[in-house]
């Protein structure tokens, strides 16, 4: 009898690759960033919303290098492109390590938004569409799913060093900095090693092949229109606006919650603990995400998500001294908003505007979004500054998150007329 050789197809690999990508570059360096902030300001007498500049530069940095995305990645490689996102990951732990003052922490933000763009949502995204052709939803929900598990894991490694009450003048920071940078020359190092650009041949995603003729039932995939008139289309400023906003709110409450936690005289131990588990609950809440798309399409997907967003900001503005309960609420239900800024980027530019413009669509929806970083970096900090606390900024947050929330279900019932329309016509 003859035996049939099953064929190991290496996309499986290049996925834990990503996973083991987000693990480290977010989980590390971008979730915990928040644990720092109280501890750097004091140690260095810098005011916060001066500091969070630094934040600002990094996400304007995003923004800009996302724009050149597709061109950087079709004349270099997505392979070359991680390595260079891990080097200046590495190069922001070593420069925030060392900084005397507040330009050194200006340097290490440039290069923390350079090392974010090659390494985090836009290019999964693209591995993604290249590597796998199915459930990208759920593909790229397990993958971005790391970020959380890496926030765990990090959350409970540099803890105890930023808090080391044996490092004099309160500079443990340092020491937890340093272990990072070697954590992500380590995992350099297996990316050179197992990372593969995808197979001659491979489908890339403005090409539409015939394989869509067969759809998912909710979470759809289409034609679409060219990206020159995808950006014509009335609900593009729009969705732009929403995802715009949708940056700023998210981020100005991520970056801000644990200081908010610190600030209003909650145990740093209680703390600790309940932002690993924020982490494991972002874990989850990426995968639900990406099959919740798949399963039952964007129009729901995203009215869960604005919906939990609005009400964890709401919670955790009712935050007190002793409201621990609804702290432990705050940081569950704001995990499932998280999605927002990450996982559905990708899946709004091929559910509204097709595949025809998918790459430059996503690459042009992740810069808008962190555009909304580097103001919500900035504005609680300074209205924190002026006010003594981070509470009014947060009701307004969470109003501006339930004002998207409508403006979103209106933009997709307009542009869901527009697909039929289209579909119609083919």
């Amino acid at each position: 009898m003859e035996k049939v050789k099953s064929r190991f197809d290496y996309k499986w690999v290049v996925m834990a690759v990503c996973i083991l990508m987000i693990f480290t570059s977010l989980g590390f360096c971008s979730s915990t960033k928040s644990l720092f902030l109280r501890s750097i300001t004091v140690a260095l007498d810098i005011p916060r919303s001066l500091f969070s500049l630094s934040d600002s530069i990094r996400y304007v940095t995003t923004t800009v290098v996302n724009l050149f995305f597709g061109a950087l990645v079709m004349k270099f490689g997505a392979k070359k492109l991680v390595g260079c996102g891990f080097l200046s990951l590495i190069a922001f732990c070593l420069t925030y390590a060392f900084a005397e003052n507040i330009y050194g922490f200006y340097l290490g933000g440039f290069f923390l938004g350079v090392g974010l763009s090659w390494c985090t949502t836009t290019m999964v995204g693209y591995v993604v569409g290249k590597w796998f052709q199915e459930k990208r939803g759920t593909v790229m929900g397990v993958i971005l799913a790391a970020n959380g598990l890496g926030a765990a894991v990090a959350t409970q490694i540099v803890s105890p060093l930023i808090h080391d009450a044996s490092v004099e003048g309160g500079f443990g920071y340092r020491n937890a900095y340093l272990l990072v940078a070697a954590i992500l020359a380590a995992v350099l190092v297996l990316i050179l090693i197992f990372f593969k650009e995808a197979p001659k041949g491979a489908v890339l995603t403005e090409e539409v092949p015939s394989r869509h003729k067969k759809k998912p039932a909710r979470g759809r995939t289409w034609d679409g229109m060219d990206f020159s008139q995808s950006i014509r289309k009335a609900w593009f400023a729009p969705v732009a606006l929403c995802v715009f906003l949708t940056g700023t709110c998210l981020q100005a409450v991520n970056n801000v919650a644990t200081a908010h936690l610190e600030d209003v005289g909650m145990n740093l131990d209680f703390i600790a603990t309940v932002v690993s588990l924020h982490a494991v609950a972002l874990t989850v809440a990426k995968i639900l995400a990406g099959i919740s798309f798949d399963k039952f399409g964007l129009r729901i997907t995203l009215l869960l998500g604005h919906v939990i967003a609005a009400g964890s900001i709401f919670c955790l503005a009712l935050v007190q001294s002793d409201s621990y309960a609804l702290a432990s609420v705050y940081e569950i239900m704001i995990s499932f908003a998280l999605p927002l800024e990450t996982i559905m980027l990708p899946l709004i530019a091929t559910d509204l505007f097709g595949e025809k413009s998918y790459a430059k669509m996503m690459g042009l929806l992740v810069s808008i979004n962190t555009a909304g970083y580097a103001i919500g970096s900035l504005l609680p900090n300074w209205v924190c500054d002026i006010t003594g606390t981070y509470r009014g900024i947060l009701f307004i947050l969470a109003g501006c998150m339930v004002a998207v929330l409508v403006a979103f279900q209106v933009i997709l019932t307009i542009s869901d007329r527009n697909r039929k329309r289209i579909m119609e016509q083919a």
